[in-house]
């Protein structure tokens, strides 16, 4: 009989912990998780200065200005409905530019400014890895076709 209490207590036991560890992971999870939003929506609900999010968009055309200190630019970021203004400091990647997507994770300042400290530019859609050239994507069949 007490083989069987201490097996039952260490069951238990060992529940707890396993709750309490994915509760502790949960905890962490939901308070490092930086969530994705677009200008619009950054203004039509707004974002809390210093909370780690995801901004996405274009890069608006004209806005990229490159501070003196040669490692800070500005630049805007749109969805065509909103805009919001930005700053990073650190070595952009080759294929941000203006006109460009851009998904920069970072946090806004109380100036309402978002402070990127990762830049992350999509490539250009009509860009074709080496191995592909010649090839067609086909959208309805989902296959990569050679041109003919």
């Amino acid at each position: 009989m007490k083989a069987k209490h201490q097996r039952l207590i260490l069951a238990i036991a060992a529940l707890v912990a396993l709750i309490g560890a994915g509760l502790l992971a949960a905890s962490a999870l939901r308070d490092e998780a930086a969530y994705f939003y677009a200008p619009a929506d950054v203004h039509s609900k707004g974002v809390e200065p210093g909370k780690a999010i995801r901004l996405g968009g274009m890069v608006v055309k004209g806005t990229l200005k490159h501070a003196p200190d040669g490692v800070t630019i500005r630049f805007d970021v749109t969805d065509g409905k909103a805009t919001v203004p930005a700053s990073f400091k650190g070595i952009a990647p080759d294929l941000f530019r203006e006109g460009s997507g851009v998904v920069a994770e970072g946090a806004f300042d109380t100036s309402g400014t978002f402070i990127a400290t990762n830049l992350l530019a999509k490539h250009d859609e009509r860009y074709m890895p080496r191995e592909l050239e010649g090839m067609n994507y086909d959208e309805k069949t989902h296959e990569m076709k050679a041109e003919r």
